[in-house]
């Protein structure tokens, strides 16, 4: 069964993992991204979400900003030490706080399609329609389990079910080349990235059944 679902907001970053030290955003929208977006407004260990297609309305823009950045990371026993009713763990020392560039996309608008298929997880109860009248229901009502965002939570998604009609992509052909699909989950200790060869083809990112490459 499938879902469309509009998405939309200011900025968008979907880091490129090739860009080690400033942050690099692809031209559109990942697989990836998309599945956690997705997720962030119904998940449920019964199903698995699958991105077929991902619509790109708006024209790409960048732009640059510089933002501060933590490069040291807190402590658990520190964590736990502040939920016992210790001091609140904070970094604000000038050598753990650092300014990187980023290169965002702008007012960026897209809309996701996809399906879900049943896990093994599924309790009897469950069955598709029960899984996509929950999905329709978070969507109307605008709720979620956390924010979904663009790639960072700094960049907050609006969404909506689609409203009907056809979807008026922008006129664009390109090779976006080498893209990031999803993670490998098969081996929970040594998650792998997985890309594939992306193109736009009138707007239109199609990721069904494509080559993927470790």
């Amino acid at each position: 069964m499938s879902m469309l679902i509009e998405v939309w907001g200011d900025y968008a970053l979907f880091s490129r993992p090739e860009m080690k030290t400033e942050r690099v955003s692809y031209d559109v929208m990942t697989p990836s991204a998309a599945r956690g977006l997705v997720e962030a407004i119904y998940w449920h260990p019964g199903m698995k979400y699958h991105i077929d297609r991902i619509y790109v309305l708006n024209p790409i823009r960048f732009t640059t900003i510089r933002r501060n950045e933590v490069k040291s990371t807190l402590l658990a026993s520190a964590a736990l030490s502040a939920a016992k009713g210790g001091p609140p763990p904070v970094l604000y020392t000038q050598e753990d706080i650092q300014q990187r560039a980023a290169l965002l996309l702008q007012d960026v608008h897209y809309v996701i399609e996809c399906h879900f298929t049943m896990t093994d997880k599924a309790a009897p109860s469950d069955n598709p329609g029960k899984f996509q009248d929950t999905l329709r229901r978070r969507l109307k009502r605008g709720q979620c389990y956390h924010t979904p965002c663009f790639g960072c939570r700094e960049f907050p998604a609006n969404f909506r079910e689609w409203p009907g009609g056809p979807i008026p992509t922008q006129p664009l052909n390109q090779d976006l080349g080498f893209m990031l699909y999803d993670l490998d989950y098969s081996d929970p200790e040594n998650l792998r990235p997985q890309f594939f060869r992306a193109k736009l083809e009138n707007g239109m990112l199609d990721c069904r059944d494509v080559e993927v490459f470790t």
